[in-house]
């Protein structure tokens, strides 16, 4: 007997990646996040996009459990974070990470195995060599035994995504991972990127070049303390939706919509403010 549903019966549709309900978050009492609810595809890349403070990076660390909630449930496939944590990678700003830290580039990145072999245990040989394809994935197998600090902010940046790979997650969570780095990293980023989402992984990155969302994201969650707007990157990222998210600043965006839109936009293309510090 076939195993294909019966003539008229409908397929589960596909769970979201993530989703966020009602998800406030403040510092000092002012709002970072005011009642969020959000669904992702369940695959793809997905750009957050939106003003300097508009609480882009509040949310990947909301989600993550990295700063208290105010309120809100957030899920990932279906269940509660918490239970499919090895699930989702993470990729920080580089701002945020000690880059005198005394650990070598092979040592980072074998990092991202241990949640998968325990931390107490020595890392099996097996899992050494994990961590160094993923450092020759993102072109720094030459680098294993460089101490971070040693490296440029490109190099760094292909370092903590080989770490987020290491884990092998179906989730990435990555803050501006295009962020600081030169036009060969951030081709070599993209790439990656593109080859988890053929592989049915999902990719939800803070991005602050409009110029080159259309063409890195298939999705986009339009973000200014709340969720403005959120769908795929063809009918939501419009003038109409950026000048509400963006407020009064329709020049730029203007300028920047305009080259998006057109195409023809080089890598690292002019962005409207600088790095998010929230």
């Amino acid at each position: 007997m076939s195993g294909s549903p019966a003539s008229g019966a409908s397929l589960p549709l596909p769970v979201p990646a993530l989703s966020v309900r009602h998800l406030s978050v403040a510092y000092n009492d002012q709002p970072a996040l005011w009642d969020v609810t959000w669904e992702s595809p369940p695959s793809g890349l997905v750009a957050i996009v939106g003003p300097n403070g508009a609480g882009k990076s509040t949310l990947l660390k909301a989600v993550l459990g990295l700063v208290p909630r105010l309120s809100g449930e957030v899920r990932a496939f279906g269940r509660p974070i918490a239970e499919v944590r090895r699930r989702v990678g993470y990729l920080p700003q580089r701002a945020s990470v000690d880059w005198d830290f005394p650990a070598t580039a092979l040592q980072v990145v074998a990092m991202g195995r241990y949640p998968r072999v325990g931390w107490i245990r020595p890392l099996p040989r097996a899992e050494r060599e994990r961590a160094r394809a993923a450092l020759a994935e993102v072109g720094m197998a030459a680098y294993a035994d460089r101490q971070i600090g040693q490296l440029s902010g490109g190099q760094q940046q292909r370092v903590f995504l080989a770490r987020a790979l290491a884990l092998e997650a179906d989730l990435y969570l990555m803050d501006e991972p295009f962020a600081g780095v030169d036009a060969a990293t951030e081709r070599a980023i993209i790439e990656v990127l593109q080859r988890l989402a053929r592989e049915g992984r999902t990719v939800i990155a803070v991005h602050h070049d409009l110029a080159t969302a259309p063409q890195y994201f298939a999705h986009v969650l339009l973000l200014n303390v709340r969720a403005i707007a959120a769908g795929p990157m063809a009918t939501t990222f419009t003038p109409e939706n950026l000048a509400r998210t963006y407020g009064g600043r329709l020049s730029l965006l203007e300028q920047a919509v305009a080259a998006a839109l057109g195409g023809g936009v080089p890598v690292g293309g002019a962005t409207p403010g600088g790095p998010e510090r929230r």
